[in-house]
């Protein structure tokens, strides 16, 4: 048996290899997942680490773990009020534009390699969703904005679309072992995953937010804690009444971020991190348990799927499900672009292992191949698109100031986070002209990548961020204030 401290050795040497890659992947644009799954592959049996490992349970919880967390920080910093322009697309895409790349797919896998129709559905159910942990990495990591809501719009459906891409491989999976799968069961199975996944995400969200102000925890490090298990919970209390518990995870972590609690900006600063840490133990897991010397018998067909994939069905998919919507040609365009593949592919691709499948393994290889491809073709290549397309804003990301009061001060003043928009009134104003409240201070501007430290004579900015420290009985007027339109 292995020592448990030589483990402990392996797991941290590897993880600091994968941060410090993360260097590389920003210099060479190559996206860090495609690192992560190297360093794990070159550490496993076939490469220089000689590391045994083909625990398939084990990969798969590593990864459903991951995911939990990774789709909680992406639902935390989801903003509703930019998603919900654009929610019916966004719908569309992750439910009817996964089935249509799944179908199209399909038969494209049929024709090409001569599988059975119903193994070529199954391949292609698990590749048809956008994977959420490698959106929010390339969008977020690369900081690219975006016109016309797409960002937005991207971030939801990879973090929707998955209950799709689950409840087509398992049904395609029970039609391969020969269980009976009849109308009125698949009905029930989509209410379950999606609709059931839905409500108990929605009660949720609005539970947590509820405890966290609720609750007066006597160490501020405790609300980070608190919320790690409760994403767990709400996973596994979907998951066990079999509905999606990575649905029910988004949608609560998107009404929290959206609601006002205690500690939010430590909470959310606290996953970002074990978002991260997620994404590199995941990524590594599945890289060792991929054994290189097997991808070779898939470059010609992986290849080619990966072309029909990127060229093909994810097009067909977008420019369907999205009939109707107000998004311009080009916006389609590079949407069809953006459908990369990562973590949750690589994971359904597992479900055939376990379930026994004889062809289990040649999917597995293959799924894994054509993730890699899609990374490293639409990865990198993400910004090019946008601007060759025209949908690349030269708005910078507003970012927030990091800065909030420990609830256990007793103090009757609070701080307020505040944007300043184009239309707002303050814009163009001086401080001395706003004539704020008493006990109402600006204590600090954040204009362009510095902060400014304000007089009565400085001049707020469109697309400034501000501090106001202000006296809790004045929160609705400050707020009334900044808010007015002209």
């Amino acid at each position: 048996m292995v020592p448990f401290e030589y483990i402990l050795l392996v797991i941290s040497v590897l993880v600091l290899i994968s941060i410090s890659l993360t260097k590389v992947s920003e210099n060479l644009g190559v996206p860090s997942l495609i690192l992560f799954l190297i360093v794990g592959m070159l550490a496993g049996s076939d490469g220089f680490g000689k590391i045994y490992f083909d625990n398939v349970y084990i990969a798969q919880y590593v990864g459903i773990v991951a995911l939990i967390f990774i789709l909680f920080s992406g639902g935390l910093d989801t903003k509703w009020y930019e998603v919900k322009p654009v929610l019916k697309p966004a719908f569309f895409l992750s439910t009817i534009g996964v089935f249509i790349a799944a179908v199209v797919m399909g038969y494209v896998i049929h024709f090409l390699t001569g599988l059975s129709i119903t193994e070529g559905l199954l391949i292609g159910a698990i590749i048809s969703s956008t994977d959420a942990a490698a959106v929010f990495s390339v969008l977020s990591g690369k900081s690219i904005n975006l016109k016309n809501n797409i960002k937005p719009l991207l971030v939801f459906e990879s973090g929707s679309n998955d209950p799709a891409a689950i409840i087509l491989t398992v049904l395609f999976i029970q039609f391969l072992q020969g269980d009976e799968v009849t109308a009125l069961r698949v009905v029930l199975f989509l209410f379950l995953q999606i609709g059931l996944g839905s409500i108990i995400g929605l009660a949720s969200g609005k539970l947590l937010a509820y405890s966290f102000n609720k609750f007066r925890f006597p160490f501020p490090s405790l609300y980070p804690v608190f919320a790690i298990a409760s994403a767990v919970l709400i996973y596994a209390a979907a998951a066990s009444v079999e509905s999606s518990g990575i649905l029910a995870v988004y949608i609560a972590s998107v009404i929290l971020g959206n609601s006002d609690f205690v500690q939010k900006k430590s909470t959310i600063r606290f996953f970002d991190s074990l978002a991260l840490f997620g994404q590199i133990i995941m990524f590594l897991t599945l890289g060792l348990l991929v054994y290189p010397a097997q991808l070779y018998n898939v470059i010609g067909v992986g290849l080619i799927l990966s072309a029909a994939l990127i060229l093909l069905a994810r097009p067909i998919s977008v420019f369907i499900s999205m009939i109707g919507s107000k998004f311009k040609f080009n916006d389609k365009l590079f949407i069809s672009w953006v459908g990369l593949k990562g973590a949750v592919p690589i994971i359904l691709a597992t479900f055939p292992l376990t379930a026994g499948l004889s062809i289990g393994p040649y999917i597995f290889t293959l799924v894994f191949f054509i993730t890699i491809t899609s990374a490293l073709v639409q990865g990198w290549s993400i910004p090019l698109a946008a601007k060759l397309l025209g949908v690349k804003s030269d708005k910078k990301e507003i970012a927030g100031i990091p800065i909030e009061i420990n609830e256990n001060v007793n103090t009757k003043n609070d701080l307020l986070d505040l944007i300043i928009s184009e239309r707002s009134w303050a814009a163009g104003k001086t401080l001395a002209e706003l004539h704020l409240p008493a006990e109402s201070l600006i204590t600090v501007i954040y204009r362009d990548d510095d902060y400014v430290v304000p007089s009565g004579s400085t001049q707020l900015e469109a697309g400034d961020t501000i501090l106001v420290l202000v006296n809790k009985d004045n929160l609705e007027n400050v707020k009334s204030i900044f808010n007015r339109m002209i």
